[in-house]
């Protein structure tokens, strides 16, 4: 209906009104019908034309009645009102009398029929139009400012297919009382009861101040149901525009790890990074790009993204060019292999960096187990390489990304981090730049990741696959590893292992019910198999050796640690001679040196 046709239709309904309450209030008060057709048709006359003449003004006509509330009514008052009272003018100026009874019946009248027939269709709409187009039984968690906001606006759009049905929160003041109509069942104690006693199909947190903390604990209780898991968009994203109320995201594995965000000292950072050259090996990588994408952030002259994977490379640059487009930083792609010394020379002679981020290794456990000699070529010869070209060159720092791995390790992958881990303590001996190693766990969404691999086999239809029930691993999401991995550049003095505050360990079976959950199915539907641990895998990861443990923290989420003994003179010798054993040889010999079996080895320098 065209608003031409809408205005014309209320014009003709309320004119007929208005006719109706002027003879219903006279013969309520005079108890028969009218005795006096000019006292009628005058007084009709008034109030019929005040009644349009102030609906146009208080623009009652433009209201879109599917959506009337106390704003609507409050404008009905006003156009009643005013009506009544320019009749009662024109009463008293025309016959010299006002009928104050019949004209307050008359403003009752009105007020009751013109307010009752606007509100019958938001009534019809909400009661009956709702439960007809709604599909979905919808859980809101949090009675607070933000949950009725999602209340309000599932209730009004027309496109949602979720109908709220009832509000979690654990305010016992809110308990038993409604909220727009829809009761607060309860605290987030009750979700598993509450999901099944009124058939819930949804359920959308709506906290946006919940802490990672909170946030896992109530997920754990709705996980417990079957019920679809939904959350609020972050608040951000509502003040800005970006997301509306009710454009509701899945909940994410790293919202589940029950960590506070990390805040950096920026002014320490930009000190390293703002107007300087900056370069990062395995630019590509996932940890690699986190880093380059965080370090633009503080303006950097120069940023050189070095890697030997074209594809990847190419990717990352372009995405940085883009995102910071407005600002002067120069994007340079390098294709390039760390175990080429002279081509790392080359590199940094052409670009002379202040600072270095050494992400480029290799990281696959099962893979570096069955190629020993390619986990020592990239992760130690590799190491070296850029560490001596950085030395060389006068590079102010130089940062190396290790792992937990490298702590008492049962992998090649782990023993050759740790061997590079005494490489670049052992340069920081004898050069003036200042070479660190930054140790951290598992990354949600890496490369190497398991949560790729549990999404594909979801995806499948199952079943996922975890090692042994018992698995435990630490966890932390990439740009928070990354944000750590520059201040940790940044609080460097040359020659410590920093280690990040990982946070809780996590058991591996308990992160693929949590994701299989997150993606709509129950753990029966998709099911769990264990497969027995793989070469080189320990049930837990540990941060520091024993020998190691400090008590110096030198940020919240930075520890670090004691610098132990360095076997410089057996790692040379495996460099030199690694080409020439087998496989089964090569890794003992690793596996002993990173495990300090050397104890009586002496301390030289290394040169290749």
């Amino acid at each position: 209906m065209t608003y031409r046709q809408r205005l014309s239709l209320f014009i003709l309904i309320d004119s007929a009104i208005v006719l109706t309450a002027i003879f219903i209030s006279h013969l309520l008060v005079r108890g028969t019908i009218v005795t006096s057709p000019f006292f009628y048709l005058t007084s009709a006359t008034a109030i019929l034309l005040s009644h349009h003449l102030f609906s146009f003004k208080f623009k009652l006509y433009k209201k879109a009645w599917e959506y009337a509330s106390v704003g609507e009514l409050i404008i009905i008052l006003k156009t009643a009102s005013a009506s009544i009272l320019t009749a009662g003018v024109f009463q008293v100026v025309i016959l010299n009398e006002i009928f104050l009874r019949r004209l307050s019946v008359t403003w009752l009248l009105l007020v009751l029929i013109i307010g009752g027939s606007r509100f019958c269709w938001r009534i019809y709409r909400d009661l009956y139009l709702s439960r007809l187009t709604f599909s979905k039984r919808t859980l809101i968690i949090g009675a607070g400012s933000a949950g009725t906001m999602v209340a309000r606006q599932l209730l009004k759009s027309k496109e949602s297919d979720l109908q709220p049905v009832g509000f979690i929160d654990d305010d016992a003041k809110k308990h038993h009382l409604d909220i727009m109509g829809i009761p607060v069942l309860g605290g987030v104690g009750k979700i598993d009861v509450i999901v099944k006693k009124f058939k819930i199909d949804n359920i959308v947190i709506a906290i946006p101040s919940l802490s990672r903390k909170e946030l896992n604990s109530i997920f754990k209780e709705c996980a417990k149901t079957d019920a679809k898991t939904q959350i609020l968009p972050m608040l951000e994203d509502l003040m800005t525009g970006k997301l509306s109320v009710n454009q509701f995201r899945d909940v994410q594995v790293e919202d589940l790890l029950g960590r506070d965000p990390v805040v950096l000292n920026d002014d320490k950072i930009s000190e390293d990074i703002t107007n300087k050259v900056v370069l990062v090996t395995g630019a590509g990588g996932s940890i690699g790009s986190e880093i380059c994408r965080q370090i633009a952030q503080f303006n950097p002259e120069k940023l050189v993204l070095l890697g030997h994977g074209e594809n990847s490379i190419y990717s990352i640059e372009l995405e940085l060019k883009e995102s910071f487009r407005d600002s002067a930083i120069e994007f340079i792609p390098v294709i390039a292999e760390i175990q080429d010394a002279k081509k790392m020379l080359s590199v940094m002679e052409t670009y002379q960096p202040d600072v270095v981020y050494h992400a480029a290794a290799h990281k696959h456990v099962p893979l570096m187990e069955r190629n020993p000699e390619e986990a020592v070529k990239n992760n130690m010869i590799g190491t070296l390489n850029v560490a001596n070209a950085a030395s060389w060159h006068g590079v102010k720092t130089f940062v190396m990304i290790s792992s937990d791995k490298a702590v008492n390790p049962t992998s090649v992958m782990g023993a050759t981090k740790r061997l590079a881990e005494m490489i670049v303590q052992h340069m920081d001996e004898s050069s003036n730049t200042k070479f660190v190693a930054v140790r951290f766990g598992n990354v949600l969404g890496s490369r190497g990741s398991v949560i790729p691999l549990f999404k594909k086999q979801i995806e499948k239809g199952g079943p996922v696959t975890v090692t042994h029930p018992e698995m435990v691993r630490y966890f932390m999401t990439i740009p928070e590893a990354s944000r750590l991995v520059i201040q940790a550049g940044a609080l460097a003095h040359g020659g410590e292992i920093f280690v990040l505050d990982m946070g809780e360990p996590v058991k591996i079976v308990d992160l693929a019910k949590n994701l299989i959950k997150l993606s709509g199915y129950s753990i029966e539907e998709i099911g769990i198999e264990y497969t027995g641990t793989r070469p080189g895998e320990k049930l837990y990861e540990e941060l520091l050796k024993d020998d190691e443990v400090g008590e110096h923290q030198v940020h919240p989420k930075i520890y670090v640690g004691k610098t132990s003994e360095l076997y410089i003179s057996e790692i040379e010798e495996i460099i030199g001679t690694f080409s020439s054993m087998e496989k089964e040889e090569l890794r003992d010999r690793l596996l002993a040196l990173a495990n300090n079996r050397f104890a009586d080895s002496p301390v030289l320098s290394i040169s290749v």
